[in-house]
C-alpha cells in the first residue's frame, strides 16, 4: 500500500513530462505563425499572395477531402519507396561489411549518386518507368538509400574490439559474430539514419509527383501553383510537413520499443 501511489501516479507523470519537453517546440512554431500572421495582416500585401496562417489553416479546412485524396498516393509512394530503402541499405551493408573491397569499389559510385539534383533526375526517371508507383518508390528510395547504408557501415565498425575478440577465443565464427556483436552494435547509428532519412522520404515523393503524376501533393502543389493559389500550395505544404513529423515519430517510437535501455533514467522511480 505504502508503494501504489507513485505507481499509480507515474502515468500522468510521464504524460505531463512529455507535454513539458514539447512545450518549447510548440512555442517556438507558434511564435513563427503569429509573426507570419501579423506581418500578412498589416504588410498591405494582398491576401492572395501572401496568405496568413490562419486564412491557410481555413482553406486547408475547407479542402481537406481534396488535400486527403492527394495526400494518400504521396504516403503510399513514401512508405513504399522507403521500405525497399531499408531492405537494400540493410543486404548492401551486410554484404560490403563480409566484402571490405566491395566498399571501397561501390560507396564512390553511391556518393556520386547522392550528387545527382533531384529535380533533374526525377523527369528521367519518370520517362523511363512510366506515370505509375514504379519510379515514385525508386526515386524515395534514392533519396533514402545512401543515409541509411552509411549509418549501418558505421554501425558495424563501431563494434568495441574487445567484444569480437572475446567471442572468437570462444570459436564465434564470422556470421556469429556478426549476429551477435555487429548487428546490434549499429542499432543506435541505424534509427539515427532512419530518422534523417525518413524526412527526406516525403519530400523525395513529392519531387517525383512535379515531375509526372495523376494525383499527389506534388502535383496538388503544381496545379494550385498554376492556379494562383499560394495558400492551397502551403496547405498542401502543412499536410506534408504533418505527414513528415508523423513518420519521424514513428521512427523515435520504434527506437524506444527496439531500444528501451536507451530511455533516460530514473529518479526516486520517476523518469526524469
Amino acid at each position: 500500500m505504502l508503494f501504489s501511489h507513485p505507481v499509480r501516479g507515474r502515468p500522468a507523470v510521464s504524460i505531463w513530462l512529455h507535454l513539458r519537453n514539447a512545450l518549447p517546440a510548440v512555442m517556438a512554431v507558434g511564435g513563427l505563425a503569429l509573426i507570419f500572421e501579423t506581418y500578412a495582416l498589416f504588410s498591405g500585401v494582398s491576401p492572395t499572395t501572401l496568405p496568413a496562417p490562419s486564412r491557410v489553416l481555413a482553406q486547408a479546412y475547407q479542402y481537406r477531402q481534396a488535400l486527403l485524396d492527394n495526400a494518400i498516393p504521396t504516403l503510399s509512394a513514401t512508405l513504399a519507396g522507403f521500405s525497399l530503402s531499408l531492405v537494400a541499405a540493410f543486404l548492401l551493408s551486410v554484404i560490403v561489411d563480409f566484402v571490405p573491397a566491395l566498399k571501397r569499389a561501390l560507396f564512390p559510385v553511391f556518393i556520386v549518386s547522392q550528387t545527382l539534383p533531384l529535380v533533374a533526375i526525377a523527369p528521367l526517371v519518370v520517362l523511363w518507368f512510366g506515370f505509375g508507383l514504379l519510379p515514385k518508390i525508386l526515386l524515395v528510395a534514392l533519396v533514402t538509400f545512401f543515409p541509411m547504408l552509411v549509418a549501418l557501415s558505421r554501425g558495424y565498425e563501431a563494434t568495441e574490439p574487445e567484444l569480437e575478440q572475446l567471442l572468437t577465443s570462444m570459436g564465434a565464427g564470422r556470421f556469429k559474430l556478426f549476429r551477435v556483436a555487429r548487428l546490434p552494435s549499429s542499432l543506435p547509428f541505424f534509427f539515427a539514419g532512419l530518422r534523417i532519412s525518413i524526412t527526406y522520404a516525403v519530400v523525395g515523393a513529392i519531387f517525383s509527383e512535379y515531375a509526372g503524376a495523376a494525383k499527389g501533393l506534388g502535383i496538388y502543389m503544381l496545379n494550385a501553383k498554376n492556379n494562383f493559389r499560394p495558400d492551397l500550395v502551403l496547405a498542401a505544404v502543412l499536410v506534408s510537413a504533418v505527414l513528415t513529423l508523423c513518420l519521424f515519430g514513428l521512427a523515435v517510437l520504434a527506437e524506444r520499443l527496439s531500444m528501451p535501455w536507451t530511455r533516460r533514467g530514473s529518479v526516486g522511480g520517476q523518469e526524469r
